[in-house]
């Protein structure tokens, strides 16, 4: 029963319940959640350190001279970038480390194809192309990578030195 003088306030404390309830979450959405990445920004996030973890092991293994294992690493950020040009330079350099010079070869070409300043996939063609005998072609890669490199670059005074040693191995021409 109700006294004469007093209101029902259940009606009033439901309304204001849910008013809390409506304005407290639209709170804690604005503080934590409104720089939420949309579902496909986060999968590119997601994707985008896997590709960066995955180089930086296929780095890692390949200063270590395990050849085999950094290009299942740099196969995986090929795999997740194909089109990531060091990638391609890196798969080179560990084929060279296996002697596998014509593939290295391929990868080094596709680097430069991708992007043709790609300075290191220049120094990597010439190594292999001087693995397969093709000092012509290693010169001229080389010559390209000294062109494209720094000058405080720390491999520029070595392809100087490759350049000068394979000039002197060339044939010069006979003049008729």
């Amino acid at each position: 029963m109700k006294s004469a003088g007093r209101r029902d306030r259940r009606l009033f404390a439901i309304a204001l319940t849910g008013l809390v309830v409506v304005v407290g979450g639209w709170a804690l959405y604005a503080w934590n959640g409104a720089d939420r990445a949309s579902p496909r920004a986060h999968a590119e996030e997601q994707l985008k350190a896997e590709v960066d973890s995955r180089f930086r092991q296929g780095v890692v293994m390949l200063h270590a001279r395990e050849y085999d294992h950094a290009m299942t690493a740099f196969h995986r950020v090929l795999q997740l970038a194909p089109t990531m040009p060091e990638a391609h330079v890196n798969i080179g350099f560990a084929l060279i480390g296996l002697n596998r010079h014509k593939e290295a070869r391929d990868f080094f070409e596709s680097a430069t194809d991708l992007r043709p300043e790609q300075a290191n996939a220049y120094y990597g063609m010439a190594v292999a192309l001087e693995g397969l005998n093709d000092l012509p072609g290693a010169l001229g890669a080389m010559e390209s990578y000294v062109h494209l490199a720094k000058p405080d670059d720390p491999y520029r005074r070595k392809a100087e030195a490759a350049i000068w040693e394979w000039r002197s191995r060339m044939p010069t021409a006979n003049p008729s």
